[in-house]
């Protein structure tokens, strides 16, 4: 079977040899505005689908904060994104499942609920623009865009996941 002609590469077996992928890995992900944004695979903790059930609300905190779930023994303070970026739309919590990407900076772990996670996917961080058409709330944690169409109307935000856990934004 090792020697087998059918089974060596570039002899019509149809298997295709994987492109060296460029830049880094980021998971992509919507808010419910439905603005598009990403973060470096190598800043995620961890991804969650959390039943809404499951986030104890606590009083007397920022409202952009949803509560805190259980992670294996840790409290982990769950925060809607879109609105801590400035959306107007709260996260669905009607849903059978809220997805949270779990950030961490230092020992401190922050999730962040959004509306939908998108997909995995290289992408090269030289390729980075200036943020543009954002709010004053949203620029100070964006590292960048990425232009994903010619006319500019398709953009890809960067997030900077530190500048978002060590926000003062989270005083109530």
């Amino acid at each position: 079977m090792v020697g087998n002609q059918d089974f060596l590469p570039g002899q019509g077996t149809g298997i295709q040899e994987l492109e060296n992928p460029e830049g880094e890995l980021h998971l992509r992900f919507y808010v419910p505005s439905g603005n598009e944004f990403a973060l470096p695979a190598t800043d995620i903790k961890e991804v969650i689908s959390q039943y809404p059930e499951g986030i104890t609300a606590i009083p007397n905190v920022s409202p952009l904060l949803l509560g805190t779930i259980n992670i294996r023994g840790r409290v982990i303070w769950v925060a809607d994104l879109g609105q801590f970026l400035g959306d107007q739309n709260p996260v669905n919590t009607d849903q059978p499942e809220i997805p949270v990407i779990a950030v961490e900076d230092q020992d401190t772990i922050l999730g962040l609920a959004v509306d939908r996670i998108v997909e995995m996917e290289w992408l090269d961080e030289k390729k980075l623009k200036m943020p543009t058409n954002v709010t004053d709330g949203m620029a100070p944690f964006l590292r960048g865009e990425w232009v994903l169409d010619e006319v500019g109307d398709q953009v890809l935000r960067l997030l900077d996941q530190e500048a978002i856990i060590r926000s003062a934004r989270w005083a109530a």
